[in-house]
């Protein structure tokens, strides 16, 4: 004997249940609110502030160091100051000196670590998602210091990445010297980096941007007010010791309208097709390498050998590059010039980069970028001195990082000008759109990819925390009434109608007495119960987990979890009958029903099949679990 609840009546219990009927309030609203942040962000945060000091000052370190090594390199000074490569008197013996900071580099991370190799930003996002955010001290030290060596010989690389390695670094030691969850040493770890970041540009919404975009992979105020403050604080400090602010200033533009706007999507397009052939460059460079039948140490030595021979055609080319950026945004850099270092400062900077040696991709991508973008100025409609190539650079860095906003928002801040902000986004939208259509990893991402691991950077609200259980519940429930004896069941459990693995049992009234399935049936034979005892009495003591119609689907998950359960009953929240069922079964459909959602293309005021079928679809899940 069994009873089958049909829709009809489930259904009017369930709109009580959930609709407007005078139901208990449901008591688990009352502890939902739009974010899930404690006031334990208040604790982080203050940690944040002392990461963000910490990481401005390796900030501040770092370029002091690149200043030093390439004074000491090229010039034979021991002096801090800033010198342009061309002002060398080594003549064509500075050729050599890229590769000896090559060979060095190349030491340090076969006999210190490993992970100081790459431009940065990657390692970082591999000590995120696979290291627990953990990174050690060796990392911290090294990074900077193999940083400094690689660029202050030469090479074409920005500060910024390994500054973001190096202030993640800090802030991931910091964090594990106190109890602190893997998330907040995230946290923790991408505020050192976003303070890093605002040191060597004077950019904190940039950095800030930069780390929802591409390292926290969530967006919360339990991670972004820490971050934000580590970068505030950041900034506020190098203001301080009088670093520039901003630090390329710009106060030109261009008139809108329709002209205009075409021609900075087609910026934005040009500079999607060079962010395309500047990551499969970098990595064909790569490739080439990985052939190589010599060890990986020896690496950075060749590559340091092409970025000599690319500095004595264009000594522009070597170096961090920030006075290249300066002349292309005054207006000085003449087509022809620009053209010429684009060339060079990509060829050099994929050899380089594919090499493993130890250097960022922020400044040589501004520099490539805003290259395009003077040579292309004298063909596109007129506009201030430096316009075309303030668009080009932060299009490329949009486009080729995949991050559109930290690229819109650095370009605003490195210049002060806030006027470019609607040029700007509509170019770096369209270099982004160009490379996510084109490309399916951006050049950060293809290095985690090439290690094993996939990554997705598309931000989701989880459809569990926002779908009830009324919604995907089945209505249609197979129930054993508690009369039913434990013969009776274990006869039913094994026959061809038990088509499911568990069944609620009821009494007369609908109420849920428990739960019964073969495990259950088994342990009580074990336990010598009679076979004529009923269902009822077998429950009598049992503990079983409800479920509610108007419950979301993440808390229901939580206590299926914990009691280690497949299915669960819900009940009314007025009278506790038994409303419906629900199942793994159909949890996995509340993902396939998003997955529909997104993929299903109806025209509502189309009287066609289209409008039928999705009428169809309104009325909801009507299915066994």
């Amino acid at each position: 004997m069994r009873l089958v609840l049909k829709k009809s009546a489930v259904s009017v219990a369930a709109q009580s249940a959930v609709g407007t009927a005078p139901a208990k309030k449901n008591p688990s609203l009352e502890n939902l609110g739009d974010f899930t942040t404690s006031p334990r962000v208040l604790v982080i945060t203050a940690i944040a502030l002392v990461v963000g000091t910490a990481g401005m000052i390796a900030g501040v370190i770092l370029l002091k160091l690149i200043y030093l090594v390439t004074n000491l390199a090229y010039f034979g000074q021991f002096t801090f100051t800033v010198q342009p490569f061309s002002h060398s008197p080594l003549g064509y013996a500075a050729v050599i000196v890229p590769v000896i900071g090559g060979l060095i580099v190349g030491l340090m991370a076969r006999y210190g670590s490993e992970k100081i190799r790459g431009h940065g930003i990657p390692e970082a996002i591999e000590a995120i998602l696979l290291g627990r955010s953990r990174l050690d001290l060796k990392v911290t030290i090294l990074k900077p210091t193999s940083s400094a060596i690689a660029i202050g010989t030469g090479g074409p690389f920005g500060a910024e990445g390994p500054i973001i390695m190096t202030g993640g670094a800090i802030g991931s030691l910091i964090a594990q010297m106190l109890p602190v969850s893997d998330t907040e040493r995230k946290t923790l770890l991408v505020a050192g980096a976003a303070a890093g970041m605002t040191t060597v540009f004077g950019t904190p919404i940039a950095a800030v941007m930069l780390a929802v975009e591409l390292l926290l992979f969530e967006w919360s105020p339990r991670s972004f007010v820490p971050v934000a403050a580590a970068a505030i604080i950041a900034d506020v400090e190098r203001t301080a010791i009088h670093l520039p602010t901003p630090l390329f200033p710009f106060h030109g533009g261009m008139e809108t309208s329709f002209l205009g706007l075409g021609a900075w999507i087609f910026v934005g397009l040009m500079s999607g097709v060079l962010s395309g052939a500047l990551t499969q460059l970098v990595y064909a460079c790569e490739d080439q390498f990985l052939k190589l039948p010599i060890h990986w140490m020896w690496w950075p030595l060749l590559g340091g050998l092409v970025v000599g021979i690319g500095g004595l055609i264009d000594p522009r080319a070597l170096g961090v590059g920030y006075d290249n950026i300066a002349e292309m945004l005054r207006g000085d850099m003449l087509p022809l010039s620009g053209l010429v270092l684009l060339v060079v400062k990509a060829v050099i900077w994929s050899v380089a980069l594919g090499s493993g040696t130890s250097g960022g991709v922020l400044a040589p991508l501004l520099i490539m970028g805003g290259s395009m973008g003077a040579a292309l100025a004298s063909f596109l409609p007129h506009a201030s001195p430096g316009f075309w190539a303030l668009l080009a650079m932060s299009a490329t860095m949009g486009g080729t990082m995949r991050s559109p906003l930290t690229a819109t928002f650095f370009a605003v801040e490195v210049t002060g000008n806030t006027h470019v902000l609607l040029p700007l986004i509509a170019a770096t939208v369209t270099a982004h759109l160009f490379t996510v259509l084109v490309m399916r990893r951006s050049i950060l991402t293809e290095k985690v990819a090439r290690h094993g691991h996939h990554l997705t950077r598309e931000y989701r609200v989880d459809p569990f925390a926002l779908m009830q259980v009324h919604e995907i519940m089945a209505t249609e429930v197979t129930s054993l009434p508690g009369t039913m004896t434990l013969h009776e069941a274990a006869r039913f459990l094994t026959s061809p109608e038990a088509r499911h693995p568990s069944f609620p049992v009821i009494d007369e009234e609908r109420h849920v007495l428990g739960i019964a399935n073969p495990p259950a049936v088994i342990a009580w034979r074990r336990a010598g119960r009679e076979r004529g005892e009923s269902l009822a009495a077998l429950l009598s003591n049992q503990q079983f987990q409800v479920a509610y119609p108007d419950e979301y689907l993440e808390a229901v998950i939580e206590r299926m979890m914990q009691a280690n359960i497949a299915h669960m009953a819900v009940v009314s929240r007025t009278d506790a009958k038994l409303v419906g069922y629900i199942g793994w079964r159909d949890l996995l459909g509340a993902r396939q029903r998003v997955k529909v959602e997104e993929t299903e293309r109806i025209a509502f005021y189309h009287k066609g099949e289209g409008g039928r079928a999705r009428k169809g679809l309104d009325h909801g899940p009507a299915r066994s679990s």
